[in-house]
């Protein structure tokens, strides 16, 4: 059992250190081959400002999924979404670009995050390449 933790540790430890200078790697499981690559997932929360008006909310709606728009267009925004019922955590953002950086730049360029209407938490995140929500 000791082997088999250890084992387990060396592998994500090999892992992490090679894949630090890289977006993918692959590793062998048996006779499958697994692809995973470092995507930034961003959390979008509620910021402090609220519109009071219903014409003004839609405004910034549009502009916000408009930028949204653009950034999938570009290929650098690969998914995004609401979260549900509102609350503090309003959606997410998956970005396939070099760093957290860059999705923050992207991102900031967004009017509702210019505007305190929503603010942003990125990090890396690994996923399998090429996974796709249907």
């Amino acid at each position: 059992m000791k082997n088999l933790v250890f084992l387990t540790f060396l592998l994500f430890a090999t892992v992490a250190a090679f894949a630090q200078d890289q977006r993918e790697f692959t590793y062998n499981e048996g006779d499958t081959a697994y692809t995973m690559k470092r995507y930034v997932f961003m959390l979008l929360n509620s910021g402090e400002t609220k519109s009071k008006d219903a014409d003004e909310a839609a405004k910034y709606q549009e502009m916000h999924l408009a930028h949204l728009t653009k950034l999938t267009n570009e290929g650098k925004l690969i998914v995004a979404g609401p979260f549900e019922g509102g609350g503090d955590h309003r959606g997410l953002l998956i970005f396939d670009v070099e760093t957290v950086d860059e999705a923050l730049k992207l991102e900031g360029e967004d009017p509702m995050i210019k505007t305190d209407r929503l603010r942003m938490e990125a990090f890396y995140w690994w996923g399998a390449k090429g996974t796709m929500i249907k």
